[in-house]
């Protein structure tokens, strides 16, 4: 029996490694001949990768699924950090490629399986260039949702027309990827720094260069942004392999065990549908609002290491805590999913990361969206922030305005929890076996081949292939 390869190489941030690694195990749970190579780039920024790694390497899958960290290498800082983050990667080409070239071996098989592509994270585009000097197939593997990469092709467009970045004043944009203009005030902050735009302009053309592109999503819950991209014919086909969550980490970082069970602890007293909050950067007037309310809620404050104090009662109006302490509780680090999932969670207020959102749809959450950078208000749609920006408050949302979207989306009859609900639904049974993205790799060997068939509307396939009697692909070094 022949044995395969897939090599990944992941943004390092957790919220990318998990997904990614979430994938990994989802492929060779599939088909027993698959192997998964892991290149870990191991970041100055984020210790908690080297905890999860450890973690990973003890799964069931562990055997098939493994992770080689490559030597560290620093690089000066810009002033984009998505040009930062992109250039910290690049650097790491050639210790990639030696990592493919020397393919150790594995333990316990008798030959090593054969390279049959490499898999890249979204702002690794550069490593497209190893894999077309080691002549072998390159697909991108994306963390967030589809509306990101479909902004990130429209790039090439606002170029060829303007040249430039963008600035807020620029109005309203048809993007073919979101169903309705988006006013240019909520495109990813990347998208108004020159440096950050250049960045992803060239990432949006190296995507193009890959043989498929992978996405954390369900069809049904961004079908137009989907059927957006899959119909282009000037892409690679689209496949949505989502949603991939790590529903068993929740105590992997943060408070300890007896702090987690305190917290569900409170939850369990509470009635259905109560209030869970997540970090805000309004505290007082967030404060405020809650106290105002009456709604009960779960307040998680990670104050900014350079505050002045992390004392939560030094932060909070006084007595906050005091008047409070029979329906809420505030906290520190909080296991989000545990939360979420709980009967007790009524809705979130989030920041709309991808991983964050698609967490709360799998929930059935509602979510209130405080968007705060990078692709997060393309991610919320309509958001308080709007509220923030269109204000005359100098940025601050104030309580008045906070409260009246707590108390709108409590309301036992807003539409929005039932549709929510319903989507949490349609995004499980798309994981569970024939669902849409449980058949994103279906073994099927017919005369002696053996396709990754890949399901998607259009009836598309991958470039997963290869052929069982053909002799091994050597790697020659360029």
């Amino acid at each position: 029996m022949s044995k395969l390869e897939l090599v990944f190489v992941p943004t390092p941030f957790i919220g990318h490694l998990v997904s990614i690694c979430k994938f990994a195990e989802k492929l060779v749970n599939r088909d027993e001949r698959l192997y998964v190579t892991i290149l870990i780039i191991r970041p100055p920024w984020d210790a908690s990768i080297n905890a999860y790694i450890e973690r990973s390497s003890s799964a069931p899958e562990g055997s098939r699924i493994r992770y080689i960290t490559l030597a560290q290498i620093r690089t000066a800082i810009f002033k984009s950090s998505e040009n930062y983050i992109s250039l910290f990667i690049a650097n790491y080409r050639p210790l990639v490629k030696d990592a493919i070239i020397s393919n150790k071996p594995w333990p316990d098989t008798d030959s090593n399986p054969k390279i049959i592509g490499l898999v890249i994270d979204m702002f690794c585009s550069s490593m497209i260039d190893v894999a077309n000097e080691l002549d072998i197939p390159s697909y991108l593997f994306y963390t967030s949702g589809t509306g990101v990469p479909g902004f990130l092709f429209y790039l090439s467009v606002w170029h060829e027309q303007f040249g430039r970045e963008f600035n807020p004043s620029d109005g309203d944009l048809n993007i073919a990827v979101y169903a309705h203009p988006v006013p240019s005030k909520v495109l990813p902050t990347f998208a108004f720094v020159k440096e950050g735009y250049d960045s992803f302009h060239n990432h949006g053309v190296r995507y193009k260069e890959t043989k498929g592109i992978l996405i954390n999503t369900v069809e049904e819950f961004e079908s137009h942004a989907v059927n957006s991209l899959a119909s282009d014919p000037d892409l690679p086909p689209v496949y949505t392999v989502g949603f991939l969550l790590d529903l068993e980490a929740q105590n992997a970082k943060g408070n300890s065990k007896s702090e987690d069970e305190e917290i569900k602890k409170w939850l369990d007293q509470q009635p259905p549908s109560s209030r869970r909050y997540f970090e805000q950067p309004q505290l007082i007037e967030m404060a405020s609002a809650l106290e105002r309310s009456g709604v009960r809620f779960l307040w998680s404050i990670r104050p900014p290491v350079d505050a002045e104090t992390s004392k939560v009662e030094e932060i909070l109006p006084e007595g906050f805590l005091e008047r409070t302490k029979t329906r809420g509780i505030v906290c520190g680090w909080a296991p989000q999913v545990d939360i979420l999932a709980h009967k007790a969670t009524g809705a979130f207020v989030s920041h709309c990361g991808w991983n964050s959102t698609i967490e709360s749809v799998w929930h059935g959450v509602p979510i209130v969206a405080w968007p705060l950078y990078a692709e997060q208000r393309i991610n919320a749609g309509a958001d308080i922030n709007d509220r923030m920006h269109d204000s005359d408050h100098h940025g601050i949302v104030k309580a008045e305005e906070i409260e009246k979207v707590i108390r709108c989306i409590m309301d036992s009859e807003n539409s929005l929890r039932k549709r929510v609900k319903d989507m949490g639904e349609i995004c499980r049974k798309a994981l569970t076996e024939g669902g849409e993205s449980n058949r994103m790799v279906e073994p099927n060997v017919q005369n002696y081949r053996m396709h990754y068939i890949v399901h998607d509307p259009y009836g598309m396939h991958s470039d997963f292939e290869f052929d069982d009697h053909v002799e091994e692909a050597s790697i020659n070094e360029s």
